[in-house]
């Protein structure tokens, strides 16, 4: 069954034994932060904090009514859950199975095809009348977002940072919506700037009213069903509703509610939603800096100013929040999930890929290690570039492709076969591309070099005129042998 918003959630986690409830005061400021990311760091992920008791000033300070839940997503486990499966692999096989048969080629015209089919069809976002998320209604000049626990990350964070919202915007002319996660950083009690990068649907749609002189409203949903938060993370195609796709993972449609300050609509299952407007005739404001995924401080930037109108949340609110910095964190379980979802898809385009993986240490498409069932020579190029042609994977800085027979999973073992494998004259391209807007180290801004390893074993047609050596590895008869003895000989427990 479905999960229907962050509580439901939150009780999920909790009867699988995965939440620590924190009872003592912890302040917002810096202190959550750095309690979370120790615990995102331990094997696995750590487990999902609910702080009940967080202060607004750090040594102390009135203390908020609203908890913090933080890591809510760090676990594979945990991102199964929230969306209702026992594995990640089955969301992809579902979606690649529709898609099988279909005409369009490329992993965007395949996704563009989703929703008009009929499995996904019949989950369209359901609209009721008042949600839950309007429990209280704040307007106008009694709107005071200090009163919730809006935490301030890293010491050198521009101020209080919105992490964990879904922006929702909608173009009026095309009448298209988006659901975008992009950081928000708190300016006052009653505005907000908005970063989204240039490349985003969200700015699409302002830089289209702003060229129309139109008022842009907007919504920033917090909390609502687990489904909905992985959706407005996803690497959609700019047709595709976020919560058309989100009812599609739930098998049930999302309930949404007509904002009260706009036309939008907005999670009726939300805990607070946030709503306001952009005046294109002002100008940009200063937004950062920010402690990133990269695990640097994003430069200051100018952004658009949210003038916010309306406050509505339900009764008890939990203000859901994730903390970004040095991997491993928690944003890494929910590229992970893209990841295994989307790998069936670039499988349909790129049929050679056995298997991809974008490891924590690569913040996200900086490291991409693919293996695949070699047929011919030079194919290790072919799928390079087949995946920089291939949406957001046109930002992978370094792709490393290796053979079938190598657990790109296991990054110890995929740079062990790499470096043995590869002669780096030989086997190392270079291209120049787009490049993330948060990569400091390219010569432009989202302009920059990418680097493809060709590491799988190497043919006659490819150069190579030696024989290949094999791996070392023992016969299964000495390994049966010794395994049976193993408990005998006064090793196990041993250091």
């Amino acid at each position: 069954m479905a999960l229907d918003n962050l509580r439901q959630f939150v009780d999920a986690i909790d009867k699988a034994g995965d939440l620590v409830r924190i009872d003592r005061p912890v302040s917002v400021d810096k202190e959550i932060t750095e309690i979370a990311d120790r615990c995102m760091k331990s094997p696995g992920g750590g487990p999902a904090l609910l702080f009940t008791q967080p202060t607004l000033r750090s040594g102390g300070g009135p203390r908020s009514r609203y908890p913090v839940a933080v890591n809510l997503f760090g676990s594979e486990r945990r991102m199964s859950l929230a969306l209702g499966v026992e594995c990640l692999d089955e969301v992809g096989a579902r979606i690649a199975e529709l898609l099988a048969m279909k005409v369009p080629e490329g992993l965007l015209g395949k996704l563009a095809m989703l929703p008009r089919l009929a499995e996904v069809a019949k989950f369209p976002p359901k609209t009721v009348g008042r949600g839950a998320c309007q429990d209280t209604v704040i307007k106008g000049p009694d709107v005071d977002l200090t009163q919730f626990p809006v935490p301030i990350c890293w010491p050198e964070d521009g101020g209080p940072y919105i992490t964990l919202g879904g922006v929702i915007t909608k173009d009026r002319e095309s009448g298209v919506r988006n659901v975008g996660m992009y950081r928000v950083q708190m300016l006052s009690k009653n505005t907000l700037a908005m970063h989204w990068q240039r490349h985003k649907v969200g700015a699409a749609h302002w830089r289209a009213m702003a060229q129309r002189g139109e008022t842009m409203p907007v919504a920033i949903a917090l909390g609502g069903d687990p489904a909905s938060f992985y959706a407005a993370s996803a690497p959609l195609p700019p047709t595709i509703d976020e919560f058309l796709f989100a009812g599609f993972l739930r098998g049930e449609p999302v309930r949404l509610a007509k904002a009260a300050t706009s036309d939008l609509e907005v999670p009726a299952e939300a805990e607070i939603v946030i709503e306001g407007h952009i005046d294109p005739r002002e100008e940009l404001v200063l937004e950062g800096p920010f402690g990133d995924h990269t695990g640097f401080y994003s430069l200051a930037d100018y952004y658009p100013k949210v003038h916010v109108t309306a406050v509505t949340f339900r009764d008890k609110p939990i203000w859901p929040h994730t903390i970004v910095g040095r991997p491993p964190m928690e944003d890494y379980y929910l590229g992970h999930a893209t990841e295994r979802i989307f790998l069936p898809l670039l499988r349909l385009t790129i049929p050679e890929i056995v298997d991809l993986h974008m490891p924590a240490e690569g913040i996200f498409h900086n490291l991409v290690f693919v293996s695949i069932d070699k047929q011919y020579p030079g194919q290790a190029y072919k799928v390079m570039n087949g995946l920089w042609g291939q949406g957001l994977m046109s930002l992978a800085k370094v792709i490393v492709v290796v053979d079938k027979d190598v657990n790109v999973r296991d990054p110890k073992e995929a740079w062990w076969v790499a470096l043995n494998h590869i002669d780096p004259e030989r086997d190392v391209r270079f291209t120049m591309g787009p490049i993330d807007v948060l990569d400091h180290s390219s010569r432009g801004f989202t302009y920059g070099s990418k680097m493809g390893i060709d590491a799988t074993r190497k043919w006659k047609e490819e150069g190579f005129t030696r024989e290949w050596p094999k791996r070392i590895e023992m016969d299964p008869e000495t390994k049966a042998r010794v395994d049976a003895m193993w408990r005998n000989l006064g090793i196990e427990g041993r250091s």
